[in-house]
């Protein structure tokens, strides 16, 4: 080889190299910028969500106005809600004011001891505040070296007292949630040495746990990724967040479209309602990037926000067997709200999204509610029955779902709240903020000791379970019965509620008690919003004790209708004093009173085998409640062993069986049950359709004779257990 060819090969292969190395320093410098540039656009929709003003399509702002939620609820939605409360200048002075040189507010309890509701996380929510205020180009603070000034004093006292809370959510989860917003946010102005600090504070949240704990400890993760510029952190936290979007966990959504968290417990009010607020505002964090959420996840919210949240909010209100542990004052108010913020902001502009936010919006918080029907959730022992005018809820439990829990200071009082508790709305003040007054062991449709005694807690914090597994709900769609037969503390009871397309009626069998108190079963307590009327012929046995065959009894347009019973009734409208911190103990002390209506039945004391029957007609007056007949609803057996009910006028037979049975319905239709189980039996000219479900969601197929002829089927199986099944014959 000459020298002059050797050269040229050198060369030609230097350059070469030199193009890989360019191609790869450009790879570099491209990545690095890729980084960046995810990065930039995460913080910019941080800034568009939280001070940018955002437009109202659904007028959430100003139902938010005029009921601003306070301080004092600690419910980590209920903060975030507060912190949508538009900017204040009196607000941001007083709080300038009110700081301490050294950064600490005079009128905050850092040394708080409460487990719930913790003091100290004010400090952080303020700090936010003052933050949002500094950013806003409307605001009169806008820039301003005071309030900035003030924000780094506030920081570093957090900083260096480095305080913690008996709780170790408040440790690990509520307040970083609230500063590594404000930190993202106000970045650009904070030193190297207070970002250091701030990803030291952030860094008690790691991953672990499941369900929403899950999601807020990994959205946590997220923030000091984001502020530590680690796009690999933030992509790891960001699948953390996304493996909970999915359905049949243990926790969280269930596949009846309930959510479950602590156990197999309905959760809709509590860490449900944190679930879709902060999925919600996680899909407007990650927009535009390559980690925003995919299609098929914001369907699995947005069908949670439709197919679960949709049925359990009425008139702008939460509906209470929803609420979980969480009774504080406007609690309705505030979750519904936190629900509609979260289905408004899911998924930015995408379609789907909207459509079912708009659906949602106006089927829970207008007059034009289109959502009707009767909705069993299978796996969590919850019913629902909407009407144009009016809804029902049905909270019940089994050794299968926990129905309530007593934890850090809250809900001091539900022992019963799932003894089968049956609350009915129509303007959906009917109970709004009634727990301090209320006698808690006569919640509406439960049964249970008459006791004057402090309420037992709930026991290990949960409730302690009912022993019986005969629990569920059947519908057609439009109507549609539960049962719960319920052994709890030496009082047994069979309990079934038919909805029906005009009223609901109640059926209690087999009641027993093994103590020397005086059972009852609870009808209504709600406020009074006038005086009661009682129709037709009773007795007066006592003052607010009557007797009668069949007592109607009218209150706030609302018929109750009761007959068939061996004991007294007691009707009254009572005054009654208390304070919400008895219920709720992060709440301040707040004396109430009111007038309740209270309406129940009497068994008597260690009751045998005893019995109840009562309808409510939820749109009645006078008239209508004269021309209510008890004729035409005809209670065919009402014992420990079957509960059925023959509608006349529609040709349908409704039906708990406990154990096989035989009944006879109308002039000449015999029905053998096989098999136990709900049924809906519909004679449909020479056809006979039948429904069943088995609640205690163990058998594998169901048998029924009727008139001679055997009708059988196959029970759902797997996720579906606990469903029905239709067979006409």
């Amino acid at each position: 080889m000459t020298f002059s060819l050797l050269r040229t090969c050198i060369m030609s292969s230097i350059k070469k190299i030199f193009i890989i190395f360019s191609f790869l320093i450009a790879a570099i410098f491209s990545a690095k910028g890729h980084v960046q540039n995810e990065i930039s656009i995460i913080k910019n929709n941080f800034h568009k969500i939280y001070i940018d003003n955002k437009p109202d399509d659904f007028g959430l702002m100003k139902i938010l106005n005029e009921n601003q939620p306070g301080y004092d609820a600690g419910d980590r939605v209920i903060v975030e809600i507060q912190q949508r409360v538009p900017y204040s200048y009196n607000k941001i002075e007083n709080y300038l004011k009110n700081m301490k040189e050294n950064g600490e507010w005079t009128d905050i309890n850092y040394y708080d001891k409460n487990r719930s509701g913790w003091e100290a996380r004010i400090h952080a929510e303020r700090i936010y505040e003052l933050v949002v205020a500094f950013l806003k180009k409307d605001s009169k603070h806008y820039k301003s070296q005071q309030l900035e000034d003030a924000i780094h004093r506030a920081m570093k006292f957090w900083f260096d007292s480095k305080l913690v809370s008996l709780n170790w959510w408040y440790n690990q989860i509520g307040p970083q949630r609230t500063f590594g917003t404000a930190f993202i946010l106000f970045q650009d102005y904070m030193s190297e040495d207070e970002v250091n600090k701030a990803v030291e504070v952030l860094s008690t949240s790691k991953f672990g746990m499941t369900g929403q704990n899950k999601v807020w400890l990994a959205a946590n993760v997220m923030m000091r990724a984001i502020l530590q510029g680690d796009i690999n952190l933030v992509k790891q936290a960001r699948e953390e967040i996304v493996s909970e979007i999915t359905l049949g966990n243990k926790e969280g959504i269930k596949d009846d479209w309930c959510f479950h968290q602590h156990g197999p417990q309905q959760q809709f009010g509590n860490y449900g309602l944190a679930y879709i607020y902060t999925m919600s505002l996680l899909s407007g964090v990650l927009a535009d990037t390559s980690m925003a959420f995919n299609d098929t996840q914001l369907d699995i919210i947005s069908s949670l926000i439709e197919k679960g949240y949709q049925w359990i909010i009425w008139d702008g209100k939460m509906d209470i067997n929803a609420l979980g542990r969480q009774l504080f004052v406007s609690a309705p108010i505030h979750k519904a709200l936190g629900a509609a913020f979260a289905a408004s902001d899911l998924g930015g502009d995408d379609k789907k999204c909207k459509d079912i936010a708009s659906e949602f919006l106006q089927n829970c918080f207008t007059d034009n509610n289109n959502l009707t029907g009767v909705y069993h959730f299978w796996q969590s022992d919850y019913t629902i029955c909407r009407r144009k005018s009016w809804m029902t809820s049905l909270k019940m439990a089994s050794p299968r779902v926990l129905g309530a829990e007593c934890m850090n200071g809250d809900n001091l009082k539900g022992y019963y709240m799932a003894d089968g508790a049956m609350y009915l709305y129509k303007n959906n003040n009917e109970y709004l903020d009634i727990f301090p007054l209320w006698d808690w062991r006569k919640l509406p449709g439960i049964t249970c000791y008459d006791d004057n005694a402090p309420m037992p807690l709930l026991k290990n914090a949960y409730y302690p379970g009912n022993s019986e597994d005969f629990v569920g709900g059947l519908t057609d769609g439009n109507n549609g019965i539960s049962t719960m037969c319920i052994n709890r503390d030496g009082l047994t009871a069979h309990k079934t509620y038919i909805f029906d397309d005009d009223m609901i009626l109640c059926l209690g069998s087999g009641i027993n008690s093994d103590s020397t108190l005086n059972v009852t079963t609870s009808v209504e307590q709600c406020w009074a919003k006038e005086d009661f009327k009682i129709l037709g012929k009773s007795k007066k046995v006592s003052e607010n004790t009557y007797k009668a065959k069949e007592l109607k009894v009218l209150h706030n347009n609302t018929g109750y209708v009761l007959w068939n019973n061996n004991g007294t009734y007691t009707v009254m409208k009572n005054h009654s004093k208390g304070n919400i911190n008895e219920i709720m103990q992060m709440q301040k002390d707040r004396e109430v009173e009111g007038d309740l209506f209270t309406l129940y039945i009497n068994h008597g004391i260690a009751p045998n085998n005893e019995s109840y029957c009562y309808a409510i007609i939820p749109e009645a007056d006078e008239n209508t409640l004269n021309d209510f007949k008890t004729s035409d609803i005809k209670v065919v057996e009402n014992n420990k062993s079957v509960q059925a009910v023959w509608l006349k006028e529609k040709n349908i037979c409704w039906a708990s069986v406990t154990e096989p049975s035989e009944i006879k319905v109308g002039k000449n239709n015999h029905i053998k049950f096989e098999t136990t189980g709900l049924y809906k039996i519909y004679f449909k000219g020479n056809k006979i359709e039948v429904s069943c479900c088995d609640p205690t969601q163990e058998l594998e197929s169901f048998s029924v004779t009727i008139n001679k002829r055997t009708i059988s089927g196959k029970l759902p199986e797997g996720k579906l257990k606990g469903t029905s099944v239709k067979t006409i014959n």
